[in-house]
Parts: C-alpha cells; structure tokens; sequence
C-alpha cells in the first residue's frame, strides 16, 4: 500500500457536485493499494498514520500526532499511486489492485481508522469520479510505502 499523507487544516471530497465528506483539521489520506497488499499492510499504515508525530507542539515543533490534536482523518482512494512511469510518456497502473482485491482492503482500512478514531473519519467513494480540495497545512505532505516500511 501506498499513501500520501497531507496535514491539513480542512480538506473536503465532493462526487457528482455532492459534498460527501468534510473534515477540519487533521489528515487527508490518499491510499494506493496493489495486489500484494494485505491486512498486515493495513495494520501497519493505520498505526503508523496514527501515531505520526507530524502537528506542532507548544513549542511550535513537530512532537504531536493525530490522537494527540484529537484530528480527523479523510481517506481517499487512489489507484494512480501505484503508476508506473518507467516507459512513455502514458502511465502504466499495472500494479494497482484489481477492485475484488482493492475493495475489501480499503474498506478494512477505513473500518480500522474508525475503530481508532470513531466519529472522527471521513472518507471518499470508491472507485469514484471525486473532485478532492484541502488547506495543506505546513506543508507538510508524507509518502509511505507498506512493502517498504520506510
């Protein structure tokens, strides 16, 4: 699994004009998934998404993480993650995850963000058309990659 993790002061996904979710501050989540991922992969990237001391302390230094700012989170998913841009100039999603095996993980990640953190996830609609606008706070924008764990 791969994501993009942005710190945010709000972030909003609308799908058909419609805004389907909305969070203030916190984390917007974009999540990758190819066919090698696994609940193991999912355990991993939640923990670690949680516990990322990434938010300003009183001392104005990155010392906080989500549980600790009591944030929210919005989880999108994204297959172009996973684009291979090796050959071309047209990107290759060869190893995204076909939806029988993408569904059932983002929607074990998404039940593990809410078993964390209930009343305090939002999320997009898979495999939908979405139109995704936030406020990065910082910047500060993080990639992680489960089959690398770094």
């Amino acid at each position: 699994m791969r994501v993009v993790i942005q710190r945010v002061s709000q972030a909003s996904v609308t799908v058909e004009q419609e805004l389907l979710a909305s969070i203030g501050q916190g984390l917007m989540v974009l999540l990758g998934i190819e066919e090698a991922d696994s609940e193991d992969d999912v355990e991993w990237l939640v923990r670690k998404i949680l516990d990322m001391r990434i938010f300003a302390d009183n001392e104005g230094k990155m010392n906080c993480s989500l549980r600790d700012i009591d944030g929210e989170i919005l989880l999108v998913s994204q297959f172009t993650l996973h684009a291979s841009t090796k050959k071309g100039n047209r990107p290759s999603f060869i190893r995204a995850a076909r939806p029988d095996h993408a569904i059932p993980l983002y929607e074990a990640f998404l039940a593990r963000l809410n078993h964390e953190r209930p009343g305090k996830v939002a999320a997009g609609r898979f495999g939908a058309e979405m139109k995704v606008a936030l406020c990065n706070d910082g910047p500060v924008t993080i990639l992680m990659d489960s089959q690398h764990r770094e």
